[in-house]
Formats: structure tokens, C-alpha cells, sequence
């Protein structure tokens, strides 16, 4: 944890266990590689990410169907709707929507 908030780490991967309670600035982007067991759980999760005023990104990897009844669950819950991924995410990535500045 001291690697990653001291910069010289720049890949957390965490579970539900950590979900809440962990303080790191500078991450602008979360990777849902499975979803939260919790829709609460979910807005702590990708809340580690847009902090301070900087913008974020969350990635919600659907590999079940438990997981796309969770991702139906959380849009319903907080009135959104989390779109598909786009073919040019990477050019999404790279303009200054994420920078740090």
C-alpha cells in the first residue's frame, strides 16, 4: 500500500474486503473485474477513482450472469445507465479527460 501511494506502484487490485476505508489519491481509474457482491459496495469501489475534484473512470468486466444482474442492479438503483465500452476507449484515455493536473 506505501508503493502505491507513494507513486511507485500504479496497479491496485483489491475485493470487496477493501472496498471502504482505504484512502489513495491520484487513481483515475477502477477495474471491476468481478462485480461487488453489494450495490452499495459498487459506489465505494469505483468512488476510489474522481476524487478531489479529478475525473475517473470505472471498468466493469461482465464475465457471468451474476454480474450483469449486479451491473441491471446498481443502474436501477442509482438511476444511470453504464454504457458498453467503446471501440476508441483508448483515445477516450488519452486526451486529458484523465490527467492529473
Amino acid at each position: 500500500m506505501e508503493a502505491f501511494r507513494g507513486g511507485a506502484a500504479r496497479v491496485l487490485v483489491t475485493s470487496d474486503i477493501v472496498a471502504r476505508g482505504i484512502d489513495v489519491q491520484h487513481v483515475n481509474m477502477v477495474v471491476n473485474v468481478d462485480m461487488p457482491r453489494s450495490v452499495e459496495n459498487y459506489l465505494h469501489r469505483i468512488g476510489r477513482s474522481a476524487r478531489y475534484g479529478r475525473k475517473g473512470i470505472a471498468i466493469n468486466l461482465i464475465g457471468s450472469e451474476h454480474d450483469a444482474l449486479c451491473l441491471r442492479e446498481v443502474e436501477a438503483r442509482y438511476r444511470m445507465t453504464v454504457a458498453e465500452l467503446p471501440m476508441d476507449f483508448m483515445n477516450y484515455f488519452a486526451a486529458s479527460t484523465l490527467d492529473a493536473s
